[in-house]
């Protein structure tokens, strides 16, 4: 699972459920002049509260982080996972509506008391109600919004931008990994220390496209699929938040660019990228 594919609706997301998580410990209802001595029951005393309400709305929401984080959601019954997720907060939501309008139980008769009291929404039906209802809004809107829509975590910069077809510091994309071969260790045809002769390098390192056009690191805010450069319209690949990239050739408004495994395509949406 990759966090930096969660965007800032999922932020909200994860926060409203923790807030529901906070509330389901909280008082479910609450009277009038009762006496201290009374302990009143949180959410947890009520099942129909805690399936409907708690339990719906944090496995709604693990449902929509989950297939956010994930390179392919996957689907159940043609229906994408965080589709589902989506429907379990908005029905959390609804019941804790219901809820609120009819609090579940109630005290009759408490000792010291001789008329029936009517119980009112406590504070953890109260918070729960604004948990479902702020969980349910971001997940609906976050792939409508396009501040929702941006990354919930920066990409890394790159130390310094890299000449066409160089690798930045510590490997493609991934600033500190090992490179093969180790630092040091002779390539065949090289002098001790692996530094290749100016002849060598000449040789070796690929030529930049004519034109003003200056290859460059980029990252995307969030996933953008790359197609191939025949103009298909089947994405050869997905580019993810907290890569870097690099951009070979621009076509207008796309970018021609090169993953990690080498394979090229067409980036078509350019919009927010962060170049390194």
């Amino acid at each position: 699972m990759n966090i930096r594919s969660l965007t800032r609706g999922d932020g909200v997301v994860i926060g409203a459920a923790v807030l529901l998580l906070i509330a389901s410990f909280l008082d479910l209802y609450s009277f009038d002049n009762v006496p201290d001595s009374v302990d009143l029951p949180m959410l947890w005393g009520s099942g129909p509260v805690v399936f409907s309400v708690v339990l719906a709305g944090i496995i709604g929401a693990a449902l929509v982080v989950v297939s956010r984080g994930l390179p392919q959601a996957p689907k159940i019954a043609g229906i994408e996972l965080g589709q589902f997720g989506a429907a379990f907060t908005v029905f959390a939501a609804w019941s804790a509506l219901g809820n609120i309008f009819d609090v579940t139980g109630g005290y009759d008769n408490i000792e010291g008391s001789n008329e029936d009291l009517l119980p009112s929404p406590g504070i953890g039906l109260i918070l729960a109600l604004v948990a479902t209802l702020l969980m349910a809004a971001a997940a609906i809107a976050t792939p409508l919004v396009p501040a929702l829509k941006a990354a919930l975590l920066p990409a890394p910069r790159p130390a310094a931008p890299q000449p066409y077809g160089a690798q930045p510091p510590g490997g493609y994309g991934y600033p500190g990994a090992q490179q093969p071969g180790g630092y040091g260790q002779p390539q065949p045809g090289q002098p001790y220390g692996g530094q290749p002769q100016p002849q060598q390098a000449q040789a070796q390192a690929p030529q930049p496209p004519a034109g003003d056009f200056s290859p460059f690191w980029f990252a995307v805010p969030v996933p953008r699929p790359l197609f191939a450069e025949d103009g298909s319209p089947t994405p050869i690949a997905e580019l993810a938040p907290g890569t870097w990239y690099l951009a070979v050739e621009q076509r207008g408004a796309a970018l021609v660019a090169q993953t990690q495994d080498g394979r090229r395509g067409v980036l078509q949406d350019t919009s927010g990228i962060q170049r390194g």
